[in-house]
C-alpha cells in the first residue's frame, strides 16, 4: 500500500502540472514544505508552489542576491551568524538596535531575501535537501524609538511565510523593551498562527534557561552567555539555494 504522504505528493504534482508548471527539478522533500504548510492539501500546497517559483524567478533573478543590490542595509551591519543549535540549525541574530526603518522597502526585502537565504545555505552539509531550517535570535537590547519598525516586521515575516515555507525553526525575541510590547501585539495580528506559535518572547528565568536549553552555548555569542564568536552576514561565504 501507498504511503499517504506519497499519494498526496503524487497529487501536488499533478496538480502543479494543471497550473502550467513542473517540479522535476525538485526533490520531495521540498514539495513536503508546501504541502505542509498547506495543512496537506495538494491544491493548496501546488499553487503555493507555483507562486513561489514566479516570485523567486521575477525577484531573485540572479539565484542570489549580491551585495551591491544592499548597500544601505549592509552598512547597519545588523546581521550575524553563530553556527548551530543543538538541533544541528544554522543560528541568525538581528541587532534590533542597529535597524532603521528602511527608505527604499525593495532594497529591504531583497536584504530580507538575502539574509534568509544565506542562514539556511549556510546550514547545508554537503548535498543541499530542501528541508533545511533555521534559527532566528532578535536581541532588543538598547532598542530605541528611532529603531521600532512594525512595517518592516510584518514584511520580514511575510516574505517567511510566503516564500519560505517551513524553513523557520523557532525565533527567540530577547530583551523586548515595555513599549515594544504594544508594537509586537500588533505585528503578531498579522502573522499566521503556524509562525506565531514558533515566536518565543523570552524575558522569565524559565524561558532563559529553556532558551539556552534549546539552541545551546555553541549556537550563541559570548555577548548571550555563549561560546560563539559574531560573524557579520556580509563576512559568511556560502553558495546560492538550489531549493
Amino acid at each position: 500500500m501507498a504511503n499517504p504522504n506519497e499519494l498526496k505528493l503524487n497529487e501536488m504534482k499533478e496538480a502543479i502540472k494543471l497550473l502550467g508548471s513542473s517540479a522535476e527539478k525538485y526533490g520531495d522533500t521540498t514539495l513536503e514544505r508546501f504541502l505542509i504548510n498547506r495543512a496537506m492539501d495538494p491544491k493548496k500546497g501546488a499553487k503555493m508552489f507555483v507562486e513561489w517559483q514566479k516570485w523567486r524567478t521575477s525577484f531573485v533573478p540572479l539565484g542570489f542576491i549580491p551585495d551591491s543590490e544592499v548597500p544601505e542595509q549592509l552598512e547597519q551591519r545588523k546581521i550575524f551568524f553563530q553556527g548551530f543549535s543543538k538541533d544541528g540549525h544554522p543560528v541568525m541574530i538581528l541587532n534590533a538596535n542597529k535597524h532603521y526603518p528602511a527608505k527604499d522597502q525593495d532594497q529591504y526585502k531583497k536584504f530580507i531575501v538575502q539574509f534568509i537565504d544565506k542562514a539556511i545555505a549556510s546550514g547545508i552539509k554537503g548535498k543541499e535537501t530542501g528541508n533545511e531550517k533555521l534559527v532566528v535570535i532578535v536581541d532588543m537590547q538598547k532598542l530605541a524609538y528611532k529603531n521600532v519598525d512594525a512595517n518592516g516586521f510584518i514584511a520580514a515575516f511575510k516574505i517567511l511565510q510566503n516564500y519560505y515555507p517551513e524553513r523557520l525553526a523557532k525565533l527567540y525575541m530577547l530583551n523586548m523593551p515595555w513599549f515594544f510590547r504594544s508594537v509586537w501585539k500588533m505585528i503578531a495580528l498579522a502573522l499566521e498562527k503556524e509562525t506565531l506559535d514558533k515566536v518565543m518572547i523570552v524575558s522569565s528565568d524559565k524561558e532563559k534557561t529553556q532558551f539556552m536549553a534549546e539552541v545551546g552555548k555553541d549556537g550563541l555569542p559570548k555577548e548571550l552567555g555563549g561560546n560563539a564568536k559574531l560573524i557579520a552576514l556580509e563576512d559568511v561565504q556560502a553558495p546560492p539555494l538550489e531549493c
